[in-house]
């Protein structure tokens, strides 16, 4: 099997108090809840920049700068869903596929973005379900077909369902299931998955 060639995505918002993760608040305090989502943000940076791909873009809202060696993509359109479609249709690469994470997983792994990645070699998208209802990522061979996510209700517990059934007519890959860190219980169920990482040690101060 050969595994495609793929560009990296990462959907992420400027850790910013105040307007990040403020579902941790309480127990946090605004400043304790930006502090976590830098973390989890910079781990998923680390698991990207390590995985193979052809290219690597954060597609940001705010002003945070790219990561050294990425490329920088503002997010545009009005809701998460148009913002993600826009996110595909702004860095499409002719002949490559995209596999599009956001920063909500502190516990992924390089194993998980390999393959993802080789999935796409035979399926037409991959999606990994998270354990609320959503999505915590979607490849796409052909990154066109994600306009179909502007007219999906995001951020509800049948988004995961819901993205499928828009993708009718693809072969989709489902790739393991995986928590997001929105809560205080999410942020410690989902330490002893990346108990070295940043993320375990900021929560771990609380």
């Amino acid at each position: 099997m050969t595994t495609p060639r793929v560009q990296l995505l990462l959907l992420a918002k400027t850790p910013v108090p105040g307007r990040v993760k403020t579902r941790l608040c309480p127990p946090c305090s605004p400043d304790q809840a930006a502090t976590i989502a830098a973390a989890m943000l910079a781990d998923t940076v680390d698991v990207l920049t390590a995985a193979p791909a052809a290219k690597r873009t954060l597609v940001v809202d705010g002003d945070l700068p790219a990561p050294p060696g990425w490329d920088r993509r503002p997010q545009r359109g009005d809701g998460l869903g148009e913002r993600l479609a826009a996110a595909y249709a702004d860095t499409a690469l002719p002949g490559v596929a995209t596999l599009l994470v956001g920063m909500d997983t502190p516990q992924l792994r390089i194993g998980h973005i390999v393959a993802a990645c080789a999935a796409l070699a035979t399926a037409g998208a991959v999606l990994g379900p998270a354990e609320d209802g959503g999505w915590w990522a979607l490849g796409l061979q052909d990154p066109a077909m994600a306009r179909v996510l502007a007219d999906v209700p995001m951020s509800t517990s049948d988004t995961g369902a819901a993205t499928r059934a828009a993708l009718s007519g693809l072969q989709v890959a489902t790739l393991p299931t995986l928590r997001d860190v929105d809560t205080a219980a999410d942020a410690w169920a989902v330490i002893g998955d990346c108990p070295d990482s940043r993320f375990a040690r900021s929560v771990a101060v609380l």
